[in-house]
């Protein structure tokens, strides 16, 4: 099996992925970058060149993702990147948020197929490296899917990664997975796996429904349990003190590189809460603990307040979103 990092905007920016390559990579294939907007300026703004760059990614083969609606544009793009070294450029054609799709980008090419085939068609006309999609199944319904399905089967996609969920369904709903196996006997090129993938159980649920799948693709699941991918290899179970102390050692690293680049203790804090939205299911009894890293105005005050958290809380062996069937998730990231 190859398992891919998922990007999401805003977190899994170099500073995480080189953490995570560090403290947890125990096999990751292609590590996803969060997407750039294409605009008719080309790639020139300063933040996205340093997620880029060679520097930033080493060890690690990296995947940079585009979000846009032209063709052309996007096609300037990927000439830059291939010049640039990359190998691969993967286009999202899923994220399903009303900034995005109101724009007719992201999931928003989906509700009109006749757009996305002309889009499409300019993207692959000369294209210099291989260019995968991340798409969702449809904008409402699965339905939609065999013919978005019959779009890409016209194009030399190098890879297509499912998430089979509609755009109203955001990240709530159960995957469709019968429109996942409608891509994996129909779809011509090599299709990928995404969504909900959380713990070990559901890797191997998954896995035995779809046993001929080579590739899965993990976001919110390797946020919420870094070591996740440790869990579905491993043949004996970490201990909780050897858990805890890598965990521990990641988030400081992670919080000590974003103290390098960051200016000012609110813009750093505003990054570590983030990444607590999905690391506090790790840990059971976690609420009053949670909510003091949540209120904390300095860096001194949250410090006490993670350290708490790891002092006086257990883990959660196989965490994940889902405990007895309930979505656990906040709803900032559902």
């Amino acid at each position: 099996m190859d398992f891919y990092f998922a990007p999401l905007e805003g977190i899994t920016g170099y500073i995480y992925r080189n953490a995570f390559h560090d403290f947890f990579d125990c096999g990751i294939c292609k590590y996803f970058l969060p997407f750039i907007a294409v605009s008719q300026n080309g790639l020139t703004k300063r933040k996205e060149l340093e997620d880029l760059s060679e520097e930033h990614n080493r060890g690690m083969r990296a995947v940079p993702q585009l979000l846009g609606n032209k063709g052309k544009e996007m096609a300037g793009y990927i000439r830059r990147l291939s010049e640039m070294g990359f190998e691969e450029v993967n286009i999202n054609i899923g994220c399903p948020y009303q900034t995005v799709v109101s724009k007719k980008k992201g999931a928003g090419l989906l509700a009109d197929t006749d757009y996305l085939n002309r889009f499409l068609e300019e993207v692959f006309e000369d294209a210099p490296i291989g260019v995968s999609i991340k798409t969702r199944i449809g904008m409402e319904s699965g339905e939609e899917f065999e013919e978005i399905l019959e779009v890409y089967n016209q194009y030399p996609v190098a890879e297509l990664i499912v998430h089979p969920r509609v755009r109203e369904d955001f990240y709530k709903n159960h995957p469709d997975l019968s429109a996942f196996s409608q891509a994996v006997k129909a779809g011509r090129a090599p299709v990928c796996y995404n969504g909900d993938i959380f713990t070990s159980k559901d890797y191997q649920a998954f896995t035995k429904k779809f046993p001929e799948t080579d590739r899965i693709m993990l976001g919110r699941g390797l946020l919420a349990n870094p070591g996740l991918l440790s869990e579905i290899f491993a043949q004996e179970p970490e201990t909780e003190a050897a858990k805890k102390e890598k965990l521990k050692a990641f988030h400081d690293r992670i919080y000590q590189d974003y103290g390098k680049v960051l200016y000012g203790e609110r813009s750093l804090l505003f990054k570590m809460k983030e990444l607590w939205n999905y690391m506090q299911f790790l840990f059971a009894e976690r609420e009053k603990y949670i909510k003091k890293i949540r209120k904390a105005n300095q860096v001194a005050e949250y410090e006490r307040a993670v350290e708490s958290l790891f002092y006086n809380c257990a883990m959660i062996p196989g965490a994940g979103f889902m405990v007895d069937g309930m979505d656990l998730r906040p709803e900032s990231i559902r």
